[in-house]
């Protein structure tokens, strides 16, 4: 018994240890597995050179971006404050996108009205989550920059009247009931 668990060992070892780095290698289409077609794949064209730079110059902006808000983690919520002595909600959003050259709208509500709306499951870094946490009125009151993505959870930054600016996750059951929008502004 000891042998053949020694034996198995070892040929799991060999087995498992493959070839070190691969070179890879691009091409112009990739080859996709779609299920209940009729063919077994199909070809989907890789994104082109351009289009791959411009990504990557979205992500660093939105890098940026969330950088510039991070400054603020732990400022105290002031009602209208744009700075590291008081900060809101939009203040910080506002300020975030500034420092960064992009002109936006100053208030939560107005700012809900830029960009395009997204699926919540397409969110990614970068991307501005709605809320509306007044009982008595309609409109858009809160707004939060996404600054991680894992899965389904979407950690975003944001100011709070009760904990100042911090980061927290949309499947908190109060930010998840409030939700009612995402939107791309890169």
């Amino acid at each position: 018994m000891l042998r053949k668990t020694i034996i198995l060992l070892l040929i799991f070892t060999v087995t498992a240890c493959g070839p070190g780095k691969k070179k890879r290698t691009y091409s112009k289409t990739r080859t996709v597995s779609v299920e209940g077609s009729t063919e077994n794949t199909i070809s989907v064209p890789r994104p082109k050179k351009e289009e791959r730079k411009k990504d990557e110059r979205k992500n660093d902006k939105a890098e940026a971006i969330i950088s510039t808000a991070m400054t603020f983690s732990g400022t105290r919520y002031k009602y209208g404050g744009t700075t590291n002595k008081g900060m809101d909600c939009s203040g910080l959003v506002y300020v975030s996108l500034k420092e960064n050259d992009i002109p936006f709208p100053r208030a939560s509500h107005q700012m809900a009205l830029e960009g395009q709306k997204i699926r919540v499951e397409d969110v990614q870094k970068g991307d501005l989550l709605y809320f509306q946490t007044s009982k008595t009125g309609k409109r858009i009151n809160h707004v939060g920059l996404v600054v991680e993505v894992d899965g389904d959870d979407i950690q975003f930054i944001h100011a709070t009247t009760s904990r100042g600016v911090l980061v927290s996750s949309l499947r908190e059951g109060y930010w998840n009931h409030a939700f009612v929008k995402a939107m791309r502004i890169l």
